[in-house]
């Protein structure tokens, strides 16, 4: 019985240990002026590929934010972390709804930041056990510590997976649309932003139901905010993207987020009605 204590408490001391060396290392710091490529993501879709026998190769081209579309920022934002501005890397409501979403459907809902994901996407697994989101914890803070909000957002658009293979906007622009990232237009933003839970699953160019009224709703929350229009320069304002912490209209975001939620759940329904259909015709992507 005492050599089972001893070694439960060694197994313990060592998965604590491995927890906290995550509040020195990596050196987050680095991310100020180093474009971290290739990500521990890149690198388990790498091994994956390997070990199913896809030659399949990492489609990446890195552009800074001022080269990014407005557009996409914008919709991304929306669709992923609409409170990105007001946080501190941790959207304690966007957690609660997504416990919320998760008993309802049963499955487990995404909740986290475009901070945390980022942080998984850079050094870790995606694996969901307990002791990942742990370390996802820890590494979000100093990031959210070290990083401006925009340094966090241009790494996060150049690493995104979005297809097979494609990771960044850049490259996935190129890849769906045969046109630059700074040139994409509000539907086609919209549409991109629509795929990033499941890049996989999901085509922009798809004819899907998820994909069609998702967007349909992010392009809504757009053109409310008036963010369609070219004059909108909000994202391009480099001395003060990062003194941008409330949105436009905060009202009509806290609207737009409660129409988001209901307007999800009738998505759910489309989602549970598109799943079998394995043989849903996907356009074909053009690359340049």
């Amino acid at each position: 019985m005492k050599i089972f204590l001893r070694v439960i408490f060694v197994i313990f001391i060592v998965m604590l240990l491995d927890i906290l060396r995550y509040f020195v290392y990596p050196s987050v710091d680095s991310l100020k002026t180093n474009n971290p490529i290739p990500t521990a993501f890149m690198e388990y879709r790498t091994a994956e590929w390997a070990n199913e026998n896809r030659d399949i190769k990492i489609n990446q081209k890195w552009v800074s934010i001022k080269n990014i579309s407005p557009n996409l920022i914008k919709a991304v934002l929306i669709a992923e972390d609409d409170g990105f501005y007001k946080h501190d890397g941790f959207d304690i409501k966007g957690m609660e709804n997504a416990i919320e979403r998760s008993i309802k459907k049963g499955v487990l809902a995404g909740g986290s930041t475009i901070s945390q994901q980022l942080s998984k996407n850079l050094y870790l697994s995606p694996s969901k056990n307990p002791i990942r989101k742990v370390k996802e914890a820890i590494i979000t803070y100093r990031i959210e510590k070290s990083l401006s909000k925009r340094r966090i957002l241009e790494i996060y658009l150049n690493i995104a997976e979005w297809g097979d293979g494609i990771f960044g906007i850049e490259a996935a622009s190129r890849h769906y649309y045969g046109k630059s990232a700074k040139n994409l237009n509000a539907k086609e933003a919209a549409r991109l932003a629509t795929i990033l839970p499941n890049p996989i699953k999901y085509n922009p160019l798809g004819n899907q139901k998820y994909v069609i009224n998702r967007s349909a709703i992010i392009y809504k929350v757009m053109m409310r905010r008036g963010i369609v229009i070219s004059a909108f320069k909000e994202v391009m304002a480099l001395p003060k993207i990062d003194e941008i912490v409330k949105d436009e209209n905060q009202s009509a975001q806290a609207v737009d987020e409660t129409n988001i939620q209901n307007d999800e759940q009738k998505i759910d329904k489309d989602i549970a009605q598109d799943e079998p259909k394995a043989d849903v015709e996907i356009p074909a992507a053009s690359e340049q």
